[in-house]
């Protein structure tokens, strides 16, 4: 099956296009110069045609081809709010944390795996270790997936204690002088002042002068 997909991707490949990307992204891996609505394309043809336990087979074998599209087209597989069951799809995109390389593909993973936790907020505890480890791209993660906390306008009692879960994982990440965590943590600020300016502002009167000034910056943006 993973022959026959790939070489559907491979139709459409530019390389001049996959060639301006390598360059962008600087990750070497293999690069066929799709646009997100090719892939997107893809993807829906593919998911009318498989259940749900095919649809995580084949994202893993997209995944483990290493090829950038392919990964992209794996994460957009499994990103679909009503997914049941989701076991397995959950524990697909918690496996691919740990190989994350770059922004492009672990925000699409990301997106994938927001739906799986709001569909299952205990999921945040397997998250939590992600906070405390050594790989600064599976430390951004538990911020880029939890960021539908960030949204709510009028969160339920229980989603007020994981919005501020969370925002003690983005206090601890203050002192990390990596520039892509301190961005993170700027994001999940920055969406957050739009529908909880307190909460946003109590955190930047505490940590913001740690804070790098582009992300305090941005972090402020909407306050």
């Amino acid at each position: 099956m993973i022959a026959a997909r790939i070489a559907e991707l491979e139709q459409g490949a530019d390389p001049a296009r996959a060639a301006q990307m390598a360059a962008y992204h600087k990750v070497p891996r293999r690069y066929l110069g799709l646009s997100n609505p090719d892939i997107q394309a893809r993807v829906a043809q593919w998911r009318a045609d498989l259940d749900v336990a095919q649809r995580v087979e084949l994202a893993q074998e997209l995944w483990r081809s290493d090829i950038h599209e392919a990964r992209i087209a794996a994460a957009k597989l499994l990103t679909q709010a009503r997914l049941r069951p989701d076991g397995a799809a959950w524990d697909a995109i918690a496996g691919w944390v740990s190989g994350f390389d770059g922004w492009a593909i672990a925000d699409c993973a990301c997106i994938a795996g927001q739906k799986r936790l709001v569909a299952d907020p205990a999921r945040l505890d397997t998250v939590e270790t992600w906070t405390r480890s050594p790989h600064m791209w599976t430390r951004r993660a538990a911020l880029v997936i939890t960021l539908p906390w960030t949204r709510q306008n009028h969160p339920k009692p229980d989603d007020l204690i994981r919005r501020d879960r969370i925002l003690a994982w983005a206090a601890a990440y203050v002192p990390d002088r990596a520039w892509f965590i301190q961005k993170a943590v700027a994001w999940w600020l920055r969406d957050l002042s739009r529908h909880d300016p307190a909460r946003t502002a109590a955190f930047l009167d505490r940590h913001g002068a740690a804070m790098k000034p582009f992300a305090r910056r941005e972090a402020s943006k909407y306050l």
